[in-house]
């Protein structure tokens, strides 16, 4: 490529590199910022492989139809037994928790997308923003003033604050993909009279269901793994099985990891390693299942 000598004249045998040091120098910046974002990028894959591995070589062991079917064994120095009460619990505790999360979450990234001015919409979004990051331990002691102090525990109180944590990734989510229906079925819809509300319920959510389901996936894998509001409002109960999600505390998964692993018995840390397997089986399996369902849906909003 031709370029310019240091007295201003073409020179066309010059090649680029000799212009100065500055090119040369941007290459080995540029070196080296790709040399850093790949290290960092293998050493996260690597944290979670030796994470996974490490749960996998301590909890394989325990997994067998009795450890997924059976509740702890009850009794004076009884150790061992499965963990069917404790799966039990944290699904109802979760399906209760989406059963108020998802109608929420959805009713407010259908307001912020298809009704809000942009002076309300900015608001919202920040208050979903901060609501994402707030700390999980605040939640719950915040339900615990709300729920729980004057009363008992309840596996209700544990889903309500799951509930809080699950309506601001379900809303950002469903948002997104609302903003991701062309705006051409909207203009159709009203061009045959068809009013706002029935072109929102009936095209513009319908066609951003795919994305909407992603963002309930994604919430539940992530209450499903949730320690403070449960340890903190379901902490207390009895090893057996219950649906009572009203009335008492429910035995789940972290709890019960939590309290196995600090007993220093054998056997009980043996369950709590098993009963990690089971958790992080599900919120992998959940997490890759949402995100391959958001890409096929981005990818079917988008071909259209």
């Amino acid at each position: 490529m031709a370029t310019l000598d240091p007295g201003g004249a073409l020179d066309p045998g010059r090649p680029l590199t000799d212009i100065s040091g500055n090119l040369r120098r941007r290459k080995r910046v540029d070196r080296l910022m790709r040399g850093s974002s790949t290290a960092a990028a293998v050493l996260a894959v690597a944290i979670l492989a030796i994470v996974i591995g490490t749960v996998v070589g301590h909890g394989a062991s325990q997994i067998s139809l009795s450890f997924l079917t059976k509740d702890p064994a009850v009794g004076l120095g009884a150790t061992g037994g499965g963990i069917a009460d404790a799966i039990v619990g944290s699904g109802l505790i979760v399906a209760v928790a989406t059963a108020m999360a998802v109608p929420l979450g959805v009713l407010i990234a259908i307001y912020q997308t298809e009704f809000a001015t942009p002076r309300t919409r900015r608001p919202i979004r920040l208050a979903l923003d901060l609501l994402n990051g707030m700390p999980s331990i605040v939640i719950a002691v915040f339900v615990f003033g709300l729920l729980v102090e004057g009363h008992q525990e309840t596996g209700f109180a544990a889903s309500f604050a799951l509930a809080i944590i699950m309506v601001p990734l379900i809303a950002r989510t469903t948002s997104e993909m609302l903003l991701l229906v062309p705006a051409e079925l909207r203009d159709a819809s009203y061009a045959l009279g068809i009013s706002r509300w029935r072109t929102v319920i009936g095209i513009v959510l319908p066609s951003a269901l795919g994305g909407t389901l992603t963002g309930v996936v994604l919430a539940v894998a992530r209450a499903a793994g949730e320690t403070a509001p449960v340890l903190l409002l379901c902490g207390i109960f009895n090893n057996s099985t219950s649906v009572d999600v009203f009335g008492t505390a429910l035995p789940n998964i972290p709890v019960m990891i939590f309290t196995d692993s600090e007993t220093g018995l054998p056997a009980d840390q043996a369950r709590a390693w098993g009963a990690a397997l089971v958790l992080v089986a599900f919120i992998l399996v959940g997490n890759l299942a949402a995100r391959t369902l958001l890409a096929r849906q981005r990818r079917r909003i988008l071909s259209r």
